[in-house]
């Protein structure tokens, strides 16, 4: 019969105590080694995002990329020790780790398509982060390139987790100089040639003063005839990212020189038709 007089208390808590204090040992290090290999990493990229051959945004995307990686190695060595610690031999981690492979080539397969694909897009260097993208329905600012997820921050605030294997396509908007665009409607009884040499003049005076526009602005002629104007387009190559910024400069100063020189901006006129009991017309808008 089991005496519980008899069983061996003090050798059981000294050795609890001791795994406990290995156990907490074992977590300080770890937050320790966490720390230290984020800084070490940090400077790393840091002198990486100084040579001239790597762009800001690739330096981003390895170093998120590297994080990942750290921290995954870091956990399996944490598991890893503690097993040693309770006495579990490392070689059933290993194996239970190898049943979980198994598990997901059979039930998983696209995950392993993630990661293929997210191979890809590095290697090939498709996408970075801080790169304009439009991938598939989602348009905004990539923040990470991971082997698994892709991961797009909308012009809202969203922010979205795209499977790698769903990135069949990639518009990447941010590799070169972007074109501004604008389209200014004026009356049908002003002048056209007139109303261009207006624009002409203040795109040369947003070229002389803006130093992101880097080709134009030009008035190319009439783009269109409207129901109620005449369009007329304004083209300018801009650097990465600043079209917009230059198309709402554009367009308060065209908006502005018109108004300057008498030229009318038209808006769409309804007309109302009423007829009174003598059976006359009378209109009005």
């Amino acid at each position: 019969m089991f005496d519980v007089n008899q069983f061996d208390w003090e050798g059981l808590l000294v050795d609890a105590g001791l795994i406990a204090l290995k156990v907490i040992g074992l977590f300080i290090a770890f937050y320790i080694v966490r720390a230290i290999g984020s800084r070490v990493m940090n400077k790393a990229f840091q002198e990486v995002a100084k040579r001239r051959n790597i762009s800001e945004g690739r330096s981003l995307t390895l170093h998120k990329l590297a994080e990942n990686i750290f921290s995954y190695v870091l956990i399996f060595m944490l598991v890893a020790t503690l097993f040693g610690i309770f006495g579990l031999p490392i070689a059933s981690l290993i194996a239970g780790a190898g049943v979980v492979g198994l598990a997901i080539g059979f039930g998983a397969q696209g995950l392993v398509s993630d990661v293929v694909t997210g191979f890809f897009l590095l290697l090939e260097k498709q996408i970075d982060v801080n790169d304009y993208v439009t991938v598939g329905s989602f348009d905004g600012i990539v923040e990470s390139v991971g082997l698994r997820t892709t991961q797009i921050r909308s012009f809202d605030g969203t922010l979205n987790y795209v499977p790698n294997r769903e990135i069949t396509s990639v518009s990447n908007h941010s590799r070169g100089n972007m074109r501004a665009l604008v389209d200014i409607g004026i009356s049908y009884d002003d002048n056209i040639d007139h109303a261009m040499e207006i624009m002409q003049a203040v795109c040369d005076r947003v070229a002389a003063s803006n130093p992101l526009v880097v080709e134009g602005p030009n008035v190319i002629g009439v783009q269109g005839l409207g129901a109620s104007d005449v369009v007329l387009r304004v083209i300018a190559k801009t650097e990465n990212m600043e079209q917009w910024g230059v198309e709402r400069q554009l367009r308060k100063e065209i908006k502005e020189a018109f108004d300057e020189h008498n030229i009318e901006i038209p808006f769409p006129h309804q007309v109302y038709i009423h007829k009174n009991q003598e059976g006359t017309e009378t209109s009005s808008s």
